[in-house]
């Protein structure tokens, strides 16, 4: 009898023990949700799934969000050039992003180590709708500031001592598809993006 009574209070252990770990499991989601929300002012679910999936953090969230397109320009030829990781790393600092912090050192693996084209989608999706979410006198703004960054880090390790072509197909592609997913009507940004390649 006593036997079975200890192996009734073992199992009775591990069960609690169980749920006690789901529990802190559950809480620990509710506080990064939290996190990602206020830093983030979304509120919609399916984007905070999306961005605590990708792995972003409350402070990745804050200072790299919007440089995932200049890393997405920076690999549209298959290898990140020093003068694109210089160029990506001038507009970071601008961010507040500095060397010895998490967003620095994430950038830095994003740089060393190409994210994934799911990644790169589902980030460009959240930022279009944050750009979306502005106020309208706000949101173009907003895209021109993030096509224009984007543009100079293409144009960063282009053309030859300064001369020919200075943006390559595969970063015009790129580009162009930064610019739809900031715009609303796709076709008019690419369009803006069209023009200024002339």
């Amino acid at each position: 009898m006593l036997e079975k009574d200890s192996f009734t209070d073992r199992g009775r252990g591990l069960e609690e023990e169980y749920f006690r770990k789901k529990e802190q499991e559950l809480i620990e989601k509710i506080r990064r949700r939290t996190a990602l929300e206020q830093a983030t002012g979304i509120a919609d679910k399916e984007i905070l799934d999306d961005l605590e999936a990708l792995g972003y953090t409350r402070e990745t969230v804050e200072r790299l969000l919007h440089l995932v397109p200049l890393v997405q320009v920076a690999w549209a030829e298959g290898v990140v050039t020093k003068q694109e990781r210089e160029r990506i790393f001038e507009v970071a600092r601008l961010r507040g992003v500095v060397e010895g912090t998490a967003a620095y050192e994430q950038l830095k693996s994003w740089l060393e180590k190409r994210p994934t084209e799911e990644f790169f989608e589902k980030t460009l999706r959240i930022i279009g709708y944050l750009i979306q979410s502005l106020p309208p006198e706000e949101q173009a703004a907003s895209r021109n500031d993030l096509v224009s960054y984007c543009r100079s880090v293409a144009a960063a390790s282009g053309g030859i001592l300064g001369w020919g072509r200075t943006i390559s197909d595969a970063e015009q592609a790129v580009l162009e598809r930064i610019a739809a997913a900031a715009e609303r009507d796709h076709q008019a940004a690419a369009r803006q993006v069209y023009q200024e390649k002339k």
